[in-house]
């Protein structure tokens, strides 16, 4: 029995040729679990908003063809009636949360369809159990990390006992034991019994989870497997259609949770860190102190006395989410100005946000610095001298010069996030500082950030990125660097190069 029903479908967003859709005839029997694939912009989120009403509600275009999902025919149902049927976790966690703490977030969806409190609180601590998130009770939405957001806004999907459930791009934010986490609850919401959509480039979680497997490619289903024979593809054949591995080297996995090492190999020529210290909680005595005690170091969100990075290289930066990452990028370029510590590079010396002369970041949500009215302008802006040619070849070898004259805001997740690739290349600052780079890019895409950041390290520049992403590290990092409890606790060379 189909439960979802996209016949003859046709779909072109208003003022914007990308995610348009052709011909899509799509029906999933209840209890599937379905994957979509493929490369980015080729479709996947827009049949993602067919099936929760978003199309046509929200986002506006011509569309031809019928909806319908359990029964209702979505053209003509309203948002807020399809969301006791239908749940989903956006890419952007932030783009769906309505409550400041995360206890109230997750109760947010029960709440609003008026369940009796007894209902809430018992839906409240089903969830919690499920999803192992008694550590992220009661904290401030603003507190958590990205991966962090990402499990809460699933707990608040969950909370609404929805029939079917969509995930766009779940994982983009998660380190190896919250995907973990959330292949369990992908396979308990599969014992409920629950239709589950997922939209997904990273394909290794999933493996032995999914029912099937559809490829999509401009805007058609142009490939189908079930998910054993997707399982059954050789390596060659998942490289061939650009997707990202399914299977993972188990030695590299231990490398990127730090079970394999336990120690700082030698940097050679470095980067030199000092009294790089800080805490979200102020407590100025422990910022200033020199020396802590065990106890003190235990109040620091980031406690390195010191710290040699090797120079001219890339460093993966691993840890697990919430561990200090961010953090550490954070006070390295100076955007944390309680952060007192110094660089000294080439036998210069850079304290507080003179670190901001020398350093160029890519935040994680990239949207906090996408400033202008066109992906050109945003480039050139971060050029000390304008040359529209160099911006054309940056934008060229990120495959983005077709979406020049575009507004960035009207470009997709993993496109904006290439945009702000873009622009951290064009400063041409001597350490650039990427958080998550990758998150959301599909497998040729991310190739290329992977080749662009090494041709940034043959020319000079020191390259530290954070990243969940083990493709990437494979791919182009020389060293991995390890950040525990806002501590360093391994530096490593990279022997998969």
């Amino acid at each position: 029995m189909s439960i979802v029903e996209l016949e003859n479908i046709n779909f072109q967003y208003k003022g914007s040729k990308d995610g348009s859709l052709d011909n899509i005839n799509l029906n999933i029997e209840k209890d599937q679990t379905v994957l979509l694939c493929g490369a980015s912009g080729s479709g996947k989120t827009s049949i993602i908003r067919l099936i929760n009403g978003l199309i046509p509600h929200y986002y506006s275009g011509e569309l031809e063809g019928d909806i319908r999902v359990a029964g209702h025919d979505v053209k003509k149902t309203e948002l807020h009636e399809l969301a006791g049927t239908v749940g989903t976790v956006f890419q952007n966690p932030r783009s769906q949360f309505f409550s400041v703490d995360t206890d109230g977030e997750i109760v947010f969806g029960p709440e609003n369809i008026g369940l009796e409190p007894k209902e809430i609180k018992a839906r409240l601590n089903d969830v919690v159990a499920e999803m192992d998130l008694d550590e992220l009770l009661g904290r401030s939405i603003f507190d958590l990390s990205g991966g962090q957001k990402q499990r809460i806004a699933c707990a608040s999907v969950a909370a609404l006992l929805p029939d079917v459930i969509l995930l766009d791009e779940p994982s983009s934010n998660l380190d190896f034991d919250s995907i973990e986490l959330l292949r369990g609850i992908i396979l308990e919401w599969k014992r409920q019994g629950k239709t589950i959509v997922i939209s997904e480039h990273r394909l290794w979680y999933l493996k032995d989870a999914v029912d099937r497997v559809i490829y999509m490619e401009k805007g058609k289903m142009a490939r189908e497997w079930t998910g054993d024979e997707f399982n059954s593809l050789s390596e060659e054949e998942v490289k061939s259609y650009k997707l990202r591995p399914v299977v993972l080297e188990e030695e590299l996995i231990r490398d990127i949770r730090g079970e394999s090492a336990s120690s700082f190999c030698d940097a050679g020529e470095a980067i030199e860190l000092k009294d790089f210290y800080f805490s979200y909680n102020k407590h100025p005595y422990l910022i200033f102190k020199r020396h802590f005690k065990e106890s003190d170091g235990e109040s620091l969100n980031l406690n390195i006395p010191s710290l040699r990075i090797p120079k001219g290289k890339i460093i993966g930066l691993v840890g697990p989410n919430g561990t200090g990452k961010s953090t550490f990028l954070r006070c390295l370029c100076g955007l944390e100005r309680d952060c007192r510590g110094k660089i000294s590079v080439g036998g210069k010396t850079f304290k507080g946000r003179d670190r901001l002369k020398i350093c160029y970041m890519v935040m994680q949500d990239v949207n906090h610095q996408l400033f202008t009215d066109s992906v050109k302008s945003e480039v050139m802006l971060s050029m000390i001298d304008k040359d529209e040619k160099r911006c054309d070849e940056i934008l060229e070898n990120l495959g983005l010069l077709e979406y020049k004259e575009t507004h960035p805001m009207a470009l997709s997740g993993g496109q904006k996030q290439r945009v702000a690739i873009a622009s951290a290349i064009a400063s041409d600052a001597e350490i650039l500082l990427f958080d998550e780079p990758t998150s959301g890019l599909d497998y040729s895409h991310m190739e290329k950030v992977g080749m662009l950041l090494k041709e940034l390290a043959s020319q000079g520049a020191s390259v530290i990125v954070s990243t969940h992403d083990p493709e990437l590290i494979s791919e182009c990092c020389d060293y991995i660097l390890g950040i525990n409890r806002g501590r360093a606790v391994y530096l490593k060379e990279n022997k998969k190069l």
